[in-house]
C-alpha cells in the first residue's frame, strides 16, 4: 500500500465518521421534537428516553450510512481537488480507476459489515426499543386487538383476536379445517372465547366454545366447557413471533421464518423480499461512491455544494427506486432475490456508465 493510498483512507474514514455523527444528531433532534409530546403525556422517564434513543442509533447508523460514506468520498475529493492535489495526481500518472481504489476496497469493507451490524445488531437493538415503545408509550402493545390470523397446517387456520404475552392466554380464537383434497370444503371448526397453553403437558386448552364437525349434508354441533387439543403445530413463542415486526428479526430468524411459512404452506414472499433487501441495503454505500467520485474528480461550476446535491438526489432517488422495486415484488412480479437486488443492479450499471464517460 502507498503512502497516498494510506492518506486517502485515513481521510476518509475520519470524515465518514463525523459525517455519520453529525447526520445522527440531527435525526435525534428531529425525532425528540417530533416525539416529546409523547412522552411527557405518557410520562416516560428520562432514564428511558435516554435508553430509548441509545437503542434507535443503530437503526439509524444503518440507514445514514450510505449517505456519511457518500459525503466523506465528495469531501475529501472535493478538498484535494480544491487544493490541485487530484490534478497532481493525474499528472504522476495515476488514473481515475487507481484514485477510486482505496476509497471502493473501504467502502467494500464498511458495506460487509454493514450486512452484520444490519442483519445482527440494528435487530436486537430493535427488541428493545419497541418493548419500551409497548412497555412506557402504549405503541402495538401484544395485549389487546391484535388481530393475529395465520395458517398452522396446509389445511387449517388459525385466528386469534387477542393474546395476552404475561398469562399466554389468547382471547377469541377460531380453528379451521379444511379437506385434503378440495381445501374449499371446510370439515372442521372450533371457536371457543378463550385459548390457554399447558406448559408442562404442551397442549393447547379451549375454554367456553363450540366444535362443528361438516359433512356432505349434515353439520354436528357439540358446545364445551374446556377442550383439549394436542394437535396444533404452535407454541406461545411462535404466536409472539407471528407479531414480532421484520424489523426485529435478524437474518438467520428472517430465513428461519421463511422457512417455516413456506412448510405451514404460506406465503412467504414477504419475508424473502426483507431478507434479500436487507443485505442488498448494505451494498448502497458502493452504489454512492461508485457514482460520486467520478463526478468530483473535476472541477465544476458551484463547487461542493452542488456536487454533494446532485449526488444526495441520486441516493434518494436509489432509495425510493428500492422502494418501488420492493411493492413490485411483494406483488408477485419478480422474484424475491431480483427485487432486493435489482435497484443495486440498475443503479451499479448506471454508475459504471458514469464512470466510463469521466475523462480519466
Amino acid at each position: 500500500m502507498k503512502i497516498v493510498d494510506k492518506y486517502l483512507i485515513k481521510q476518509f474514514l475520519i470524515t465518514f465518521i463525523f459525517a455519520l455523527i453529525t447526520f445522527l444528531a440531527i435525526f435525534i433532534v428531529i425525532d425528540i421534537m417530533e416525539h416529546i409530546d409523547e412522552f411527557i403525556d405518557f410520562e416516560v422517564p428520562f432514564i428511558i428516553i435516554l435508553k430509548y434513543y441509545l437503542v434507535f442509533l443503530p437503526q439509524m447508523i444503518r440507514y445514514m450510512t450510505p449517505i456519511s460514506v457518500l459525503l466523506a468520498a465528495l469531501f475529501v475529493t472535493g478538498k484535494l481537488s480544491d487544493l490541485n492535489e487530484v490534478t497532481a495526481l493525474k499528472a504522476s500518472g495515476m488514473s481515475l480507476y487507481r484514485y477510486m481504489l482505496p476509497f471502493i476496497a473501504t467502502t467494500i469493507l464498511i458495506s460487509i459489515f454493514s450486512i452484520y451490524f444490519g442483519g445482527y445488531i440494528s435487530p436486537a437493538a430493535n427488541k428493545i426499543k419497541v418493548n419500551i415503545e409497548r412497555n412506557y408509550m402504549n405503541w402495538g402493545t401484544f395485549t389487546s386487538g391484535n388481530n393475529i390470523f395465520f395458517q398452522d397446517t396446509r389445511t387449517r387456520i388459525v385466528s386469534i383476536s387477542a393474546y395476552n404475552v404475561s398469562t399466554e392466554e389468547a382471547n377469541i380464537i377460531s380453528i379451521q379445517d379444511f379437506n385434503p383434497k378440495n381445501i374449499t370444503h371446510m370439515v372442521k371448526r372450533i371457536d371457543a372465547k378463550r385459548m390457554k397453553y399447558d406448559s408442562l403437558s404442551t397442549k393447547w386448552t379451549l375454554i367456553d366454545g363450540v366444535k362443528r364437525n361438516f359433512t356432505s349434508s349434515t353439520e354436528r354441533l357439540q358446545k364445551f366447557d374446556k377442550l383439549e387439543i394436542d394437535n396444533l403445530h404452535f407454541v406461545p413463542k411462535d404466536i409472539i413471533k407471528k407479531q414480532i415486526k421484520n424489523e426485529e428479526m435478524t437474518l438467520t430468524e428472517l430465513h428461519q421464518v421463511a422457512t417455516e411459512e413456506l412448510a405451514a404452506g404460506n406465503d412467504p414472499t414477504r419475508v424473502n423480499i426483507e431478507f434479500h433487501s436487507r443485505i442488498a441495503f448494505a451494498f448502497a454505500s458502493i452504489i454512492t461512491v461508485l457514482f460520486g467520485l467520478p463526478l468530483s474528480t473535476n472541477k465544476r461550476k458551484g463547487g461542493l455544494a452542488l456536487q454533494f446535491g446532485i449526488n444526495l438526489l441520486i441516493t434518494f432517488t436509489y432509495l425510493v427506486f428500492m422502494s418501488i422495486s420492493q411493492a413490485f415484488g411483494k406483488n408477485g412480479v419478480m422474484s424475491p432475490i431480483l427485487t432486493g437486488w435489482f435497484a443495486n443492479i440498475v443503479f451499479l450499471l448506471a454508475a459504471l456508465i458514469n464512470i466510463a464517460r469521466t475523462p480519466k
